[in-house]
């Protein structure tokens, strides 16, 4: 191996080693109290040595965002290649969103502060350009994924409600956590029940046009099949 190879893989390894120590402060400080400091601390550099690496904390969390998007789209096509039945597909679907919970709760954390006003100011038109491009193309696998295990909506309607659920129910178990009331482990228990009411939910619509419901109610929403992100 040469010198330049060399210098090239410890770059990676070093910048490897800052983004592990940032995911743990992300999730034991959150995004506002995260700061290059404690994640050069972490990692046992100093924060000038940090610098040489990442520009700035903003430039850490974009890696992050970037990582994430490539990780759920990996994931995503995974389970697409796997051509499950639609019974089974759904349930692979949300069980995913519990494994990325699991392995990589950062990823949640930066998908909230995302929808924070302002956090992305400093960020360039082409780089919000490539993130809203990239996680639409994701949206769009998910979107295709559950139109297999329902015909009365559109997958763009139902890859919302998925993501929206998941996400929201770890919020908010989360904010009960931090006043005090609940419990983390009781996180899953509580998402579990919620996806059981989505699932008999959609078999509820799947079964109304048979049995002579309103078919109206079976339509696609208008504009909703244009696979926005």
């Amino acid at each position: 191996m040469g010198v330049a190879d060399r210098r090239k893989r410890e770059r990676a390894a070093r910048r490897d080693a800052i983004l592990k120590a940032a995911r743990g402060v992300l999730i034991s400080r959150g995004v506002r109290g995260t700061t290059t400091k404690e994640i050069a601390e972490h990692c046992e550099l100093s924060e000038a040595t940090l610098f040489f690496y990442f520009q700035s904390k903003d430039e850490i969390l974009l890696s992050l965002i970037f990582e994430s998007i490539d990780f759920w789209a990996q994931g995503l096509d995974a389970i697409a290649a796997k051509q499950l039945p639609s019974a089974r597909l759904l349930d692979a679907i949300w069980e995913f969103h519990e494994a990325v919970y699991v392995e990589h709760p950062e990823y949640f954390v930066v998908s909230v502060f995302l929808a924070q006003p302002q956090v992305l100011e400093n960020v360039s038109p082409e780089v919000k350009d490539k993130i809203a491009r990239s996680s639409g193309d994701n949206f769009r696998r998910l979107a295709r994924l559950l139109e297999q295990t329902d015909d009365t909506a559109p997958g763009s309607v139902l890859a919302d409600l998925i993501w929206s659920l998941f996400l929201g129910l770890t919020i908010s178990q989360a904010s009960r956590a931090n006043l005090g009331h609940g419990r983390p482990s009781q996180g899953r228990h509580v998402r579990t029940r919620a996806f059981d009411v989505i699932k008999r939910g959609l078999g509820r619509a799947s079964a109304s046009p048979a049995s002579g419901g309103d078919a109206a109610a079976a339509e696609p929403v208008a504009g909703a099949e244009d696979g926005r992100p």
